[in-house]
């Protein structure tokens, strides 16, 4: 009995270890919450843009940045843009960068353009690797871009055109764009600005009577071009295009007669060779047709005194016959 009451005795003090031990664990699991996240929760707390412990717990465990994802969503609440952690953390883990997306957002936002978070993080991925940004498209739809046609990275100076009298106009176009966003995912790029641009120069060149009428009103060529529609599905909209330079070239037209009245001369010496050598081949027949007829006639003087000298052996040729 003593025993048992010596046991029971004992049992209070083994429970005040084992809360202890529980205690430490949990201030353990404190100090590292806190040494952790403590600062980046006091900064988004007092940035206005709170966050959880359970939300900083979370992205660290998903291997996410915590705080490139907890100062992106600072930055978008402190520009009115309500962005949750799990919006900016999902796209993180797409491959995208939450940063631009955030600054699209807010330039946007300050521009008065409609683009919400969705669209924007699907043209950041729609960009990855290209070299551009959802932010430089978003900067694109406010400031117009000007590009060259042609570009100077395909080596080409200008676009050629001949003209129905034969006659090369070299031109150089500028075209003014802006990002269309709504396009933008999946809309052609900038080359195809350029292809387009470019062939409508050749078709309205081609299209002129002469050289005059493009020298006399380069606008002709933007016009037309302009009203072909050549942004449809493209990723950005047409504002205008500009003729920098017109130039004559050389005279094509010219230079291909000269070159079909070559050939057809050179066609014509090969069809009189051609007959020449026929003409010597069928002189030369002739002349060994002479020649075989001559021998047929020198054999036949041959056989003249044969059958003379067989006729006196065989009697019917006399000497007063053959005197005669």
């Amino acid at each position: 009995m003593n025993s048992i009451l010596a046991q029971t005795s004992l049992l209070p003090g083994r429970w005040d270890i084992v809360l202890l031990g529980i205690g430490g664990v949990l201030l353990l699991v404190l100090t590292v919450i806190v040494l952790n996240f403590g600062m980046i929760y006091i900064r988004a707390l007092f940035s206005g843009a709170k966050v959880t412990i359970t939300e900083l717990i979370a992205l660290r465990l998903r291997a996410v940045p915590v705080g490139l994802i907890v100062d992106s969503r600072i930055t978008a609440v402190k520009s009115g843009l309500p962005i949750t952690i799990d919006d900016l953390s999902t796209h993180y883990m797409a491959g995208g960068s939450v940063q631009m997306v955030v600054l699209a957002l807010i330039a946007a936002r300050k521009a008065g353009i409609s683009l919400v978070f969705d669209r924007a993080c699907a043209i950041d991925l729609a960009t990855k690797g290209t070299g551009k940004t959802v932010l430089e498209a978003v900067k694109t739809s406010v400031n117009p871009k000007v590009i060259d046609c042609p570009e100077a990275k395909t080596g080409r100076l200008t676009i050629d055109g001949v003209a129905k009298d034969g006659i090369v106009i070299k031109a150089k176009a500028r075209v003014t764009v802006r990002t269309n966003l709504d396009r933008f995912v999946g809309g052609a790029t900038e080359e195809t600005i350029v292809a387009r641009v470019g062939e409508g120069i050749v078709s309205t060149i081609g299209s002129s009577n002469t050289y005059k009428e493009v020298l006399e009103n380069p606008d002709r060529i933007s016009k037309t071009v302009l009203g072909k529609a050549l942004d449809s599905n493209t990723a950005f909209e047409i504002l205008s295009i500009d003729i920098a330079d017109v130039d004559v070239g050389e005279n094509v037209g010219a230079k291909l007669q000269a070159e079909q009245a070559e050939a057809n001369k050179l066609i014509a010496q090969a069809q009189a060779e051609v007959r020449r050598a026929a003409a010597v081949a069928v002189e030369q027949e002739m002349t060994a047709r002479v020649a075989e007829m001559r021998a047929r006639v020198v054999e036949a003087e041959a056989q003249v005194p044969m059958a003379m000298a067989a006729a006196f052996r065989a009697g019917n040729l006399g000497l007063m016959n053959a005197s005669r």
